[in-house]
């Protein structure tokens, strides 16, 4: 069974930056893509960022897009987020997740095969 274990998070403030970084446990299975999602009691999970296994493909929620930026590190399937210029509505639990198929469906949770137990982040104005 894959495990997934993100870290990095935390209270900050607006305009403040945050990293969250994501590692899957086993790296010989064949993860091609990942993606970080952010849930609140508000919303349903809503899909931030995702990157292929070799970094060659991204996609980035819309909201996010100059404000986040998604790195990977093949041999270890590792993807770290890096938040910039955080807003309030930016607050949310981050999920990581890893996919087995080749970078299909990024923006749709459902296409994910493992998940973490997510990280807090919580912006305040």
């Amino acid at each position: 069974q894959v495990q997934v274990v993100e870290s990095g998070g935390g209270l900050v403030q607006a305009g403040d930056s945050v990293r969250l970084s994501c590692v899957a446990s086993e790296r010989m299975i064949s993860v091609y893509a990942m993606g970080w999602f952010r849930q609140t009691p508000q919303k349903e999970r809503e899909f931030v960022a995702a990157i292929s296994r070799s970094g060659g493909l991204t996609d980035f929620t819309d909201s996010m897009k100059g404000r986040v930026t998604i790195s990977s590190e093949d041999d270890k399937i590792t993807v770290d987020l890096q938040m910039d210029n955080l807003k309030p509505e930016d607050t949310g639990r981050y999920s990581c997740a890893a996919q087995r198929a080749y970078y299909t469906g990024v923006r749709n949770p459902h296409s994910y095969d493992f998940w973490g137990q997510g990280t807090q982040v919580t912006v305040s104005s």
